[in-house]
């Protein structure tokens, strides 16, 4: 019955004389007509009941209330000597939600999204609630691009007062962006601004990016992005006049139209400091950015109101409130600005709390935070405290809030949440390289074992040329302060005859204990001692170096090794690096007893320069150096190789450096010296999605041997392009470089690649 009618009989209930029946007394109460109510779901909504006196005003209430419930279609009293009889007709319910024509979305989403708004299996059938549900398909539909959806609805009677509810989807083509124009763009070109853009026209990557499809909350994005282009450019009267966005007839095209007013140019005239200055204004106007005479830059002013707050913050004063106001010569087209700074009142930390932990238990969390109860707030510290919660690796998000203490205006509480995630995990995985051709890999970790920050592992791998078998097992806080302990456990199978190097085997077996020191935030001392026993394998075919080592010293070797090692990590990503460095070195030595004495030390440093927001300049140096100590030799199988991907492409893995003079093949060295230079920039088309990225680059290397001085002369050069891609499927890395001094011994490789997945 719809709103009308139901508003009708009421009228007509209310309107009628009030003695439209005699009063009685109710001796009973009779319901009739329905199938899946239960009566007492009926009685409870009744506002009458046994012994009342029924009259007109009671039987308008009754009917009204039956109604509301929206169980009925049609509700009538009747009586029956002294019985009240409710007579109702129940509105049929929904036995079952089906789709046809689905092709984007899978129907359990629908069906969750249609839930949300009234529809759903066992639920009261509404006709308009269908109207509803039939607006938020095409809504799902639209936010995809699909603008030429269709959906039509059929309802089946079903036995038992059930219907069917058939969705019939006709999704049409998603509609692409056919042209976007930005009017009003003089001092920076038209395409400059596309670019900086997310939302594109169709190019050769959007099917894989989805940019050419509009989003609303895209298009903000991009609007924002060309606001920031030009104010950070000095145009402080910019703005976006309007935006329009139509579509085509057949609703398969977009077009999009920016209208904007640039502005004049200013250059900042002055910038002064003005407020509660409590640290010395020399320490506060080295924290300013913008500099008299220089075109203005909002981002630069923004950095400077940040890097003042946050250096109060560091006194304690967490509500710190600074500001830059501007004033405009329009005529001189210059701006001064004035930062002014009210610190407000010192606080200190009254308690810190961690929730959401509901499997690692609080001192994993605790023992990371820097900043300490009871003692003055402190933003650093603070800041430090959350990286160093979500380096942990066990939670998917780590957030800290700051709330003042009620009642209080010095105090603050300090909320650390977290969202655990599963950190143990069984892996298999396949993968495919240039070098070690087809591999197999699998392992068993947890990373927080038992909730305790512990980590253990086993890990298989196995390709042509190396099989690895291990256990590890890790405490990151053996102490109290930070130290951790770990042990390794291994066996290790080598067969190079695949590879462009020296043929030999070997059998590893290995067992080692790992002690990490905290020297800083980012510094890390890593000490370790091992033993190892390794059998060699050579053959005829195998380069006479390596026959002469297993003739004297035997093809068995027992070595006690110590490792000293240091790292410091200062990158802003592990995966898309944009800025920072890396700095690791360690040493390796064989202690008195070992069937070979030798030390073995290398050096990394890596540094990222980013020069603008797509372009990153990437600087990477290695050195290598290995030798003997006592009246042993250096075991051949601690050589350094180079070549191939990870040094110096375009030649094979592992083939330059010394050669045997009777197989020609690469023997590896004492010495070892890379270096690359690598310019980073996204993929065109894909704009600012970095996980795909292309780079032109040239590398330098090679590798001597025992008896050979280092010789920038012999050094191997080659540039090229490669693309790398952190793919749903795993790390994809290609390269194509060419050689600029090729030897005759050299052995060139142009296309190189490594990939691999999980599954």
């Amino acid at each position: 019955m719809n709103k009308k009618l139901l508003a009708g009989l009421v009228f007509a209930l209310l309107a009628r004389s009030a003695l439209a029946f005699d009063p009685f007394q109710i001796k009973d109460i009779r319901v009739e007509g329905i199938q899946r109510t239960e009566a007492g779901t009926v009685f409870s909504y009744l506002p009458v009941k046994v012994g009342d006196t029924m009259n007109d005003e009671k039987a308008a209430a009754a009917i009204k209330a039956l109604f509301a419930t929206g169980f009925f279609k049609d509700v009538r009293l009747e009586i029956d000597g002294q019985v009240l009889v409710v007579v109702l007709e129940e509105r049929p319910a929904i036995a079952s939600l089906e789709f046809s024509g689905l092709k984007a979305f899978k129907p359990e989403d629908l069906k969750k999204s249609l839930r949300d708004v009234g529809l759903a299996e066992s639920r009261i059938f509404d006709r308009a609630m269908v109207e509803r549900a039939e607006q938020e398909l095409k809504r799902q539909y639209l936010a995809q691009g699909h603008y030429a959806v269709q959906v039509t609805t059929t309802i089946t009677p079903l036995e038992r007062n059930r219907v069917g509810v058939n969705f019939a989807v006709n999704e049409g083509d998603i509609a692409k962006i056919k042209q976007i124009n930005i009017i009003g763009a003089n001092a920076v070109a038209e395409s400059d601004l596309l670019d900086l853009m997310v939302l594109r026209t169709p190019g050769w990557l959007t099917w894989y990016t989805k940019n050419d499809q509009y989003s609303k909350q895209k298009l903000a994005g991009d609007l924002e992005v060309v606001r920031s282009y030009y104010l950070d450019r000095g145009y402080l009267e910019f703005n976006i006049e309007s935006t329009q966005v139509s579509i085509s007839p057949d609703k398969q095209d977009i077009y999009i139209t920016i209208n904007i007013t640039e502005g004049e140019k200013y250059t900042v005239s002055s910038v002064k400091l003005a407020g509660q200055l409590l640290l010395p204004e020399e320490e506060l106007t080295k924290l300013v950015q913008v500099r008299p005479g220089e075109v203005f830059s909002r981002e630069k002013m923004a950095d400077t109101t940040k890097a003042i707050s946050e250096r109060l913050g560091n006194e304690g004063y967490a509500f710190a409130n600074v500001n830059a106001a501007p004033e405009l010569n329009k005529e001189k087209r210059e701006v001064a600005f004035t930062v002014f700074i009210d610190p407000g009142r010192r606080v200190y930390v009254r308690r810190i709390n961690v929730t959401g932990n509901t499997r690692t238990r609080d001192e994993v969390v605790r023992r990371e935070l820097r900043q300490a109860e009871s003692s003055w707030y402190d933003g650093e510290k603070i800041n430090k405290s959350r990286t160093r919660v979500d380096r942990l690796g066990y939670f998917d998000e780590v957030s800290v809030e700051t709330p003042p203490v009620a009642g209080t205006t010095d105090q603050v509480d300090v909320e650390v949440k977290v969202k655990e995630k599963p950190t143990g995990n069984i892996m298999l995985g396949a993968g495919f390289s240039s070098a070690e051709k087809f591999t197999l890999s699998g392992s068993v970790q947890q990373q927080n074992l038992f909730g305790s920050g512990k980590h253990v592992g086993v890990q298989v791998s196995t390709s042509k040329s190396n099989k690895v078998y291990s256990l590890s097992h890790t405490d990151p806080y053996f102490t109290v302060d930070g130290v951790s302990l770990g042990f390794d456990l291994y066996l290790r199978n080598t067969d190079t005859s695949s590879l462009s190097v020296g043929s030999f085997g070997s059998d590893s077996m290995g067992a080692g204990l790992r002690w990490g020191l905290p020297i800083g935030e980012e510094d890390y001392l890593n000490l370790g001692l091992s033993v190892d026993r390794t059998k060699l394998k050579t053959d005829a075919n195998s380069p006479l170096r390596y026959q002469d080592y297993v003739a004297r010293f035997g093809d068995k070797s027992n070595t006690l090794l110590a490792n000293v090692g240091w790292q410091k990590d200062a990158r802003d990503s592990l995966l898309v690096t944009t800025k920072g460095t890396l700095q690791r070195a360690t040493v390796e030595v064989s202690l008195p007893g070992s069937t070979a004495t030798y030390v073995r030390a290398t050096y990394q440093h890596q540094h990222f320069f980013p020069l603008d927001r797509k372009l990153t300049l990437a600087l990477n140096g290695e050195v290598g150096l290995a030798q003997k100590y006592g009246d042993k030799e250096l075991p051949f199988f601690k050589n350094f190789y180079a070549g191939g991907i990870g040094s110096v492409r375009g030649f094979e893995s592992g083939s330059l450096g010394p050669r045997d003079l009777a197989t020609g093949e690469a023997v590896g060295g004492s010495k070892r010296l890379i270096g690359n230079v690598e310019l980073l920039f996204p993929v065109p088309g894909m704009g600012r999605d970095n996980s795909m990225r292309l780079s032109g680059f040239l590398d330098a290397g090679n590798v001597w041997g025992y008896d050979t001085k280092f010789s920038l002369e012999s050094l191997r050069y080659s540039g090229g392009i490669a693309l790398s891609w952190n793919s749903p499927m795993g790390p994809l890395k290609f390269s194509y470089a060419n050689p600029f001094n090729k030897k005759a011994e050299d052995k060139v490789q142009r296309l190189q690649f490594q990939m691999g997945s999980v599954f």
